[in-house]
């Protein structure tokens, strides 16, 4: 009989490196311009309130991973807390998608930085992706372990920055009076902060997918809450610092052009410094984002396949890996759709919007759950910091917040292919319950 279950290889530092990998990389390494383009000079105040929103929604996924210790996450959380087989089914896509979204996101950034120093290569993107999947496939020890190197690595890269950016402006180089300076198309300045704020959750959100991972770690109830928080912290602060190295460097608007901002802050900062070591690097970085995420995401169809939200099918486990290969094929066939689909400003603001959602909905969740009560002991968040987190993350994803449209629309067409997929579903399990 062939194992069904995953194995527990992730300790504390394993995981604590997993949640700093996956929140670093492809939002601040490909995103930090964009913002800058939204808000100003300010640009690390929408880093700041991304951050808070971020730990207030952390704090509602700590009481449910060590309550529920289990894979798929928002989905799970859900399912137990409604009941409702769509609204479940469609957390976990949503959940899957933000997965893809921002994996893509990486490889396109990743393309990009590839282009900066060997020129255009055609299928760099698509490549990248395939190798990606080859390493998911070849089982979470090998995955979180290539983890461990490529954090290393993008941490290096940030820390460059900062550094970087530390040395200018101790030099005199730096120009700091940007970082109170606001800017905003229509004369609206709170609109343009969290237009910003909404755009730059992209870069915290990672730390959700870590309770993916919950049944390949060892002692989930204990060593979840200090390490989500810790890493959480540690990104929170070196965001902010290399928002501000970033934007005392270089002028908002020239930051906010093309998909390489840090290259710009490097070569600002520092010109003798190797460009293509920096370009080389954040290659690496982006490159664990997409590891990660797509690791969540094959983990996260092949949890909901246990709980029977999706066909039994993503629930197949390599006998010699141990690895969800159903899942894992599944996810690298629609994120190439992606690769060839949107931007990498739609793809980034689409993850955030998805993931925005999912928080709002998790939130609620943790109060419902609250009349479920478990023979263990758990983590449990004062009550005060669900609602305030899903109202904000319910405001960050409303038009108000003055989130781009495209995002809506990219979004909207992945939910209605979401909703097909439900149907299909909903008819082939009623069909086989049918049969005599």
């Amino acid at each position: 009989m062939v194992d069904t279950t995953l194995n527990r290889v992730i300790g504390p530092w394993l995981l604590l490196l997993f949640v700093v990998g996956d929140i670093l990389g492809t939002g601040v390494y490909a995103l930090t311009g964009k913002v800058a383009t939204e808000v100003g000079g300010a640009v690390w105040l929408p880093f700041l309130l991304a951050f808070v929103v971020a730990l207030l929604t952390a704090c509602s996924y700590l009481e449910l991973v060590t309550k529920y210790p289990q894979a798929a996450g928002a989905a799970l959380y859900t399912h137990k807390a409604f009941g409702l087989h769509f609204l479940t089914f469609m957390i976990t896509y949503a959940v899957m998608c933000s997965g893809l979204t921002s994996a893509s996101s990486a490889a396109k950034a990743f393309a990009g930085n590839f282009a900066a120093v060997f020129g255009p290569s055609t299928g760099v993107a698509i490549g990248f992706m395939a190798l990606v999947a080859v390493i998911n496939f070849r089982g979470v020890g090998e995955s979180v372990k290539a983890n461990v190197v490529l954090t290393t690595v993008e941490l290096t890269g940030l820390l460059i920055v900062i550094v970087i950016g530390a040395w200018a402006i101790g030099g005199g180089d730096g120009d700091l009076s940007r970082l109170t300076s606001f800017s905003s198309p229509d004369g609206n300045v709170v609109l343009s902060v969290t237009a910003g704020t909404a755009l730059a959750f992209f870069a915290m959100v990672g730390f959700e997918d870590s309770v993916n991972m919950a049944e390949e770690t060892r002692d989930p109830v204990r060593i979840f809450p200090k390490v989500m928080l810790t890493g959480l912290c540690i990104t929170g602060l070196i965001y902010i610092l290399v928002a501000i190295s970033a934007v005392a460097l270089v002028p908002p608007a020239a930051l906010g052009e093309g998909e390489t901002p840090l290259l710009k802050v490097v070569s600002a900062g520092a010109p003798g410094f190797p460009l293509s070591v920096f370009a080389f690097i954040t290659m690496f970085a982006v490159a664990n984002s997409a590891l990660i995420n797509m690791m969540m995401a094959s983990r996260l169809l092949y949890g909901m396949a246990r709980e029977g939200v999706l066909p039994a099918a993503f629930g197949r486990v390599h006998a010699g890996r141990r690895t969800p290969w159903v899942g894992i094929l599944f996810t690298t066939v629609v994120a190439f759709g992606l690769i060839g689909y949107a931007d990498l400003t739609a793809l980034g603001g689409t993850t955030a919007l998805l993931l925005l959602v999912v928080f709002t909905v998790v939130n609620v969740a943790v109060l419902v759950l609250r009349r479920d009560p478990v023979s263990h002991r758990h983590f449990r968040t004062p009550t005060v910091i669900p609602v305030i987190g899903a109202v904000s993350c319910a405001f960050l994803a409303s038009p108000w917040s003055g989130r781009d449209g495209a995002d809506y629309r990219v979004a909207g067409i992945l939910l209605l292919i979401g909703g097909i997929l439900w149907a299909i579903t909903y008819a082939a399990n009623r069909f086989v319950l049918s049969r005599p």
